[in-house]
């Protein structure tokens, strides 16, 4: 049985080389692709492909949908696709966010092309296929004890959450912007995210910060 594939990413060289590296496999088609998130829910529910290789993070505008909104939105219209995120970004968040919205793959691009075929022939027929490294952050997830912030980090991410620039936030906390730096990174490490929406965004799914 040859698996459709919808390719999802938004620097074309790297689709040609992917492309490429699929199309030497007998049971694997691209049959579209794209660089843009909303574009890749359209063409799912016109191409109805077996399988979405989606990067997390895609270019655009300020309406742009990012791989974890298009992730959801496929499933909410196209449910018997299968999404594989094919991504460089490997933090606990970035995975755990993936997987919530439904993917049924997680694959780093820095990986071995039969990572990518195992990924994508395991989520056609209905599997998760993830990584040996992937798959510990997701039991890492499931299983360690939730970080503990202090009372200064809540503060910290309490006001990156209203867009406060680290010299707002030092002004704020009578701090140096040194030391907003640190907590900031301090945080990121706790919270398995890279950047400041991503650590906002964790912190509130685990409860840890009531942003009300």
């Amino acid at each position: 049985m040859t698996i459709r594939v919808l390719l999802v990413d938004d620097h074309a060289m790297f689709r040609a080389g992917v492309r490429a590296l699929l199309e030497g496999e007998p049971d694997l088609e691209i049959v579209g692709e794209t660089g843009d998130g909303a574009e890749a829910v359209r063409l799912t529910a016109e191409l109805r492909p077996g399988v979405v290789l989606m990067d997390l993070r895609l270019a655009g505008g300020a309406d742009a949908i990012d791989g974890v909104a298009a992730t959801r939105r496929i499933l909410d219209t196209t449910p018997d696709t299968a999404v594989v995120v094919l991504t460089s970004y490997s933090t606990q968040a970035d995975v755990v966010r993936a997987m919530t919205a439904g993917a049924r793959g997680y694959v780093l691009k820095a990986g071995a092309p039969e990572e990518l075929f195992h990924a994508v022939r395991t989520a056609a027929r209905g599997g998760v296929g993830l990584t040996a490294d992937v798959a510990g952050l997701v039991v890492s997830q499931l299983t360690g004890p939730a970080p503990v912030l202090s009372d200064r980090e809540v503060e910290v991410i309490r006001l990156v959450a209203q867009g406060l620039s680290n010299r707002a936030i030092a002004t704020s906390l009578f701090l140096t912007e040194a030391t907003v730096k640190t907590h900031l990174v301090r945080l990121y490490r706790k919270l398995g995210a890279d950047n400041r929406a991503s650590a906002v965004s964790e912190a509130a799914r685990q409860g840890l910060v009531d942003f009300h």
